[in-house]
């Protein structure tokens, strides 16, 4: 049925946000379920992180072929494919009878993934002119940012009141929404042919990546100079080398490398990768403190980090009203300055006696930071970007996004270790001391590269043909099914 009934405006980032929401909230809720799917399959803690891992992995596998897919059959098809992939997967690992079949299952989760985000935000960006997201964003957010905020708690009911299995079915509902919905409403639109399938590239891409997401996630577990995680990374790198030479040299291949050399989208893409660290360091730590220093439960520690939510949802509403006048480099950089600053603090101050409520200060504050940068940066990387190389373009800042995420885990594990001595199992206050500081400089490292950046082409960026005219407003209010979400 052709999605005609309601505006794509509103379809599209309707099931961005869904996709987002549901990848995000599935991320962070599995953790939390760990121990307890250990004991119910009798494995140690560290048997049962195979669960976690072998869902980065997989999707580094399918992330370099959404782009090609995407532009050959079109978003709806790819999404929606995705979608009810990933929400079949969900409902196996609920009912997996072994470790063995849940790492399966986990992993065709990960497969699925991989195609879900890339996809969705190429749709995304192609429905909207670079004007039309800085407004589009203030209503996106919220959803974005709840999940993460959400799940840990919502996890930690679900596995102490019921079971770990519904922290897998509590995909289902969601998932079968978004499916039905996409199905009865989503268009979709061709952008131009993406030529033959580049085989070799894809290969090349998607062992790289792979290899690369196991040795950052595994690394701080396993030992840096084990032969395994060394073996990893290095074969990793050298596929890197060899995709970039291969895919360099193609006219259609199946990651378009030759977009970095967009100065904005280059240096946007490095400060995704750099500047989200230590956020997501901090978000991570956080919880780990508070179970171990503290003794809290895993509701209790979840909870600390919430507050980083509402403090991103209040600043991201400013920031998108003064983005046109400053321009997201001075934005994200004050972003950037308030989590150093914050970091710096905590850094001093937190100890053995830190409770729930000062990290969720913490965290509130972190957040009021990290909603200066998340949205003008998410915006000013896609404002040079054409819509024919848009699929392109997500597929690139999905690995970028991937490899951040998964640095910042292996970071703050790696500086516990290594200031934990061999005789405690426990991470002393000292240590985190240690992640804080180390935190603290990224910040603040990422705030100077941040000044380095020329945006005018993201403030001034023209809108793709067909869009209405330059700064064409968000607000419309023509016809049935019009959108206002301006």
């Amino acid at each position: 049925m052709p999605g005609r009934r309601l505006n794509q405006r509103l379809v599209v980032p309707t099931m961005f946000v869904a996709t987002f929401f549901l990848v995000v909230m599935d991320g962070a809720i599995t953790t939390v379920a760990l121990p307890s799917i250990a004991r119910q399959f009798g494995v140690t803690a560290a048997g049962a992180d195979s669960v976690a891992v072998v869902y980065p992995v997989c999707v580094g596998i399918t992330i370099p072929v959404s782009g090609w897919l995407g532009d050959r059959f079109g978003g709806k098809p790819v999404l929606l494919t995705a979608m009810g992939l990933f929400t079949l997967a969900s409902a196996l690992c609920g009912m997996a009878d072994s470790l063995g079949q849940l790492v399966v299952f986990r992993g065709l989760q990960g497969l699925s993934g991989g195609l879900l985000t890339p996809v969705a935000a190429a749709m995304l960006f192609r429905t909207f002119s670079p004007a039309e997201r800085v407004r589009a964003s203030r209503v996106m957010i919220i959803p974005q940012q709840m999940a993460p905020a959400v799940a840990p708690m919502l996890g930690g009911v679900l596995v102490d009141s019921i079971s770990w299995r519904w922290v897998f079915y509590v995909n289902l509902p969601f998932g079968i929404a978004a499916l039905l919905f996409g199905l009865l409403f989503l268009d979709n639109p061709r952008h131009g042919d993406p030529g033959r399938l580049d085989v070799p590239g894809l290969l090349l891409s998607a062992g790289a990546l792979s290899l690369v997401m196991y040795g950052v996630s595994e690394g701080a577990e396993h030992g840096w100079g084990s032969p395994l995680i060394a073996g990893s990374l290095a074969l990793g790198a050298a596929l890197l080398a060899a995709t970039i030479v291969v895919e360099l040299r193609k006219p259609a291949p199946a990651l378009r490398l030759r977009l970095f050399k967009d100065a904005l989208f280059r240096d946007t893409k490095i400060l995704g990768l750099i500047g989200i660290v230590p956020f997501m360091g901090a978000m991570y730590a956080a919880p780990l403190f508070l179970q171990e220093a503290r003794g809290a439960t895993a509701l209790q520690s979840g909870s600390a980090t919430f507050t980083e939510a509402f403090g991103v949802l209040l600043t991201v509403q400013l920031a998108a009203r003064v983005f046109d006048r400053f321009g997201p480099r001075l934005i994200i950089a004050s972003g950037l300055a308030v989590v150093a600053a914050v970091l710096a603090v905590m850094t001093a101050t937190v100890g053995a006696d830190t409770g729930p409520w000062s990290f969720r200060i913490y965290m509130f504050l972190l957040g009021l930071g990290m909603g200066a940068v998340f949205m003008p940066l998410t915006v000013a990387s896609f404002a040079t970007i054409g819509k024919e190389d848009m699929g392109q373009a997500s597929t690139l800042s999905s690995v970028i996004s991937q490899l951040s995420m998964a640095l910042a885990p292996a970071l703050v594990a790696t500086l516990l270790i290594a200031n934990t001595s061999s005789a405690g199992h426990i991470a002393p206050a000292s240590a985190y001391h240690t992640v804080y500081l180390v935190l603290t400089v990224m910040a603040f490292v990422s705030v100077l590269f941040t000044l380095t950046i020329r945006d005018a082409p993201a403030r001034h960026a023209p809108p793709p043909a067909g869009s209405g005219g330059p700064r064409t407003p968000f607000r419309r209010r023509a016809g049935a099914g019009s959108t206002e979400l301006g």
